[in-house]
């Protein structure tokens, strides 16, 4: 089997691409992040290291022996822990101090730019897995009516402006006001946020950026985001389709069904209004 690398971080995706990958033929050669990785890619991956944010060199090397010249990142990295909880090796930090702006898409494509120099090809993620593409359409009973409808397209807007900063891929939004951008802390944190400020009937919406490198950090949800959307009895969630992720399809649409939260995926027109 030819090697693949993965660069994992938290949450199923990891898991979900491994086990795609081998469907294929292909060897997994994971590497792990400390505390953020789900231990249950020890027991998918063919091969794996576990490694500590920011240790790149240990990763290049890693990957060489293995005899890896492509590799994907797929999870999610707890941004916050860039502050507090990073082990760079002399790659890692070298690395780090040449990066002017630490915002997501400026650290991932260094990194990649990194990998590649050193002959390991960055691919896209979902290059076995394009059934996770959000739909387009309503996806839930519910609809939504004529003032989540102005909401969504405010906050489409809202979006894509935020994302063209680099600062993050959702908004949180009710009576055409921008209640939460996202930012470090992610989406969920910003739901919270902006959930408690709304009191009820808040209007999430979560985009691609513009110019959004569909080899890492595609946005994504899942039962998880309708599960804090009903904690802050939110009212929609309106998402970016075929250019973001939806995990656990079917339990997200029960979910949201039985919490009367209405989710739907959207694609824009040639004037970047959002439409079914």
């Amino acid at each position: 089997m030819s090697a693949i690398g993965l660069i994992a971080g938290g949450g199923q995706f990891p898991l979900l691409f491994t086990q795609a990958a081998q469907k294929k033929g292909r060897k997994v050669v994971a590497i792990a992040h400390v505390n953020e990785t789900l231990p249950e890619l020890e027991t998918l991956a063919d091969v794996i290291c576990w490694v500590k944010l920011g240790q790149l060199g240990k990763i290049i090397k890693y990957f060489k022996r293995e005899g890896v010249e492509e590799t994907v990142f797929a999870g999610t990295i707890t941004k916050t822990r860039i502050f507090k909880d990073v082990l760079p090796d002399l790659k890692g930090l070298t690395l780090w101090n040449k990066i002017d702006a630490r915002l997501d898409d400026a650290i991932l494509r260094a990194v990649a730019d990194t990998l590649e120099q050193e002959g390991i090809k960055v691919i896209a993620s979902t290059c076995y897995l394009d059934h996770l593409f959000f739909p387009r359409g309503i996806l839930t009973k519910k609809k939504p009516d004529k003032k989540q409808w102005e909401d969504i397209r405010f906050g489409w807007s809202m979006a894509r402006r935020i994302g063209k900063l680099d600062i993050g891929q959702c908004v949180v939004v009710r009576d055409r006001s921008v209640l939460a951008v996202e930012a470090i802390e992610g989406t969920d944190a910003a739901i919270r946020r902006g959930g408690t400020l709304a009191g009820s009937g808040a209007v999430v919406v979560k985009l691609k950026k513009p110019d959004q490198d569909f080899r890492f950090d595609l946005p994504a949800t899942g039962e998880q985001t309708i599960q804090t959307i009903g904690e802050v009895k939110g009212a929609v969630l309106a998402v970016e389709a075929g250019q973001s992720l939806l995990f656990d399809r079917a339990a997200m649409i029960r979910a949201a069904d039985k919490a009367g939260i209405v989710v739907v995926g959207l694609t824009e027109d040639d004037q970047g209004v959002p439409c079914i």
